[in-house]
C-alpha cells in the first residue's frame, strides 16, 4: 500500500474501520524463527485488491468478477461490522475465491505517535483488524509498524513500534492471523537489512514482511530486496514505477500500470523462485471495469511466467 492510494467505498474504509473500532543480529546470524511462505499446489497466486473491483456492483458480483477475470484471492479492508464482514466473507466463498488479507495500513495514528493516547488507539485499532482478518478467514493483516516525521525520531519510531508490536504477537498467536510488515513511504526500515533485522527481532512466526515491489523503486532494486528478505515475505504487493532504479533516477517518477515501469520483472520473478515463494501476489492498482481487470490478470500472468 502507499499513503495515497486512493479509498474507495466509503462504506468500507480504512478510515471507517478505524473510527468504528538491528542489523547486527541479523549479520551474526542471530535469526528468529519464521513462519515459510504458505504452501500450496502452485504458486504463486494471484490476487486483487477489494478496492480494485467496481464500486457499481454488489459485494457478490465484485467477488465473482475478481474470480471470472482470473484472480484466485481478494485483500479485503479492514470491517468493523459483525454483519459486513459476515457478509463479505460468504460472497468470497460462493464465489470460489479466498480473502487472504487485510490490507489494515495503520497510518492514522500510527504505533510510533509520540502522543500515547494515539499510540494506544493505534494498538486498540491493530487488534481490531486482527479480529477481522480473522472473522474473514484471512491470514494477515497488512501493519505499518512506524512512521517518521520531524516529530518522531527515528530511533524512537524504532523502539516504540517494536513495543507496539511485541503486545500484539500473543493476540495474533491467540487469533492465528499473522502480523506482516510492509515497506512503504513512511521514512522508516529503508534498508533489506534492517527490515530483515526488525522481523527477525520478535523471533515469532506470527510477524513477517509484505513486501511491495513497487515501493522500493525509488530508491532500491526489489529484487536485492526479495533475495535479502527471503523467507520472512509472507505476501506480496504488486505494482510498477516509472523512474529509477535507485535513489536518483527515482526522483520525479511515478507509479504506472504492471509491465510499463522500470522494474526488470523477469529478475524479480527469478529473485521470488529463488526464495521458493508461492503465495499470494495482490494487484495494488487503480481500480476499473472488467475488461481492465482482464488485462490486469494477464499482464500478472506475464511476470509470473517470467517474461
Amino acid at each position: 500500500m502507499r499513503p495515497n492510494r486512493s479509498e474507495s467505498d466509503a462504506g468500507l474504509s480504512r478510515r471507517t474501520f478505524v473510527g468504528g473500532a538491528a542489523g547486527t543480529a541479523l549479520l551474526t546470524g542471530a535469526v528468529g524463527a519464521q513462519v515459510a511462505a504458505p504452501k500450496a499446489e502452485r504458486g504463486p497466486h494471484k490476487a486483487v485488491l477489494y478496492s480494485m473491483l467496481p464500486g457499481n456492483l454488489t459485494v457478490e458480483d465484485r467477488m465473482k468478477l475478481a474470480r471470472d477475470v482470473g484472480f484466485e484471492g481478494v485483500e479485503a479492508p479492514p470491517l468493523a461490522d459483525p454483519k459486513e464482514q459476515e457478509r463479505l466473507r460468504a460472497a468470497a466463498e460462493a464465489a470460489g475465491i479466498r480473502i487472504h488479507s487485510v490490507i489494515y495500513g495503520g497510518w492514522d495514528p500510527p504505533l510510533s505517535s509520540p502522543d500515547p493516547q494515539a499510540a494506544a488507539q493505534s494498538l486498540k485499532n491493530a487488534e481490531a483488524a486482527l479480529r477481522c482478518a480473522k472473522a474473514l478467514g484471512a491470514d494477515d493483516i497488512l501493519l505499518v509498524p512506524a512512521v517518521v516525521d520531524a516529530r518522531t525520531r527515528y530511533v524512537e519510531a524504532y523502539h516504540r513500534a517494536q513495543q507496539a508490536i511485541r503486545r500484539l504477537v500473543p493476540f495474533a498467536e491467540q487469533l492465528q492471523v499473522k502480523i506482516c510488515l510492509e515497506e512503504v513511504w513512511n521514512n522508516f526500515l529503508l534498508s533489506p537489512l534492517e527490515f530483515a533485522a526488525f522481523v527477525d527481532s520478535f523471533h515469532s512466526p506470527w510477524v513477517g514482511a509484505y513486501f511491495d515491489v513497487g515501493n522500493v523503486v525509488p530508491f532500491a532494486w526489489p529484487q536485492d530486496w526479495i533475495r535479502t528478505l527471503g523467507h520472512r515475505i509472507q505476501k506480496v504487493h504488486l505494482k510498477d514505477f516509472k523512474g529509477g532504479p535507485g535513489l536518483f533516477g527515482g526522483i520525479g517518477g511515478h507509479f504506472v500500470n504492471l509491465l510499463e515501469g522500470s522494474i526488470d520483472w523477469p529478475e524479480v520473478r527469478r529473485a521470488f523462485a529463488e526464495i521458493g515463494y508461492t503465495g499470494y501476489m495482490t494487484t495494488e492498482l487503480a481500480g476499473g471495469d472488467a475488461a481492465y481487470l482482464r488485462d490486469v490478470s494477464q499482464r500478472v500472468d506475464k511476470i509470473l511466467a517470467g517474461s
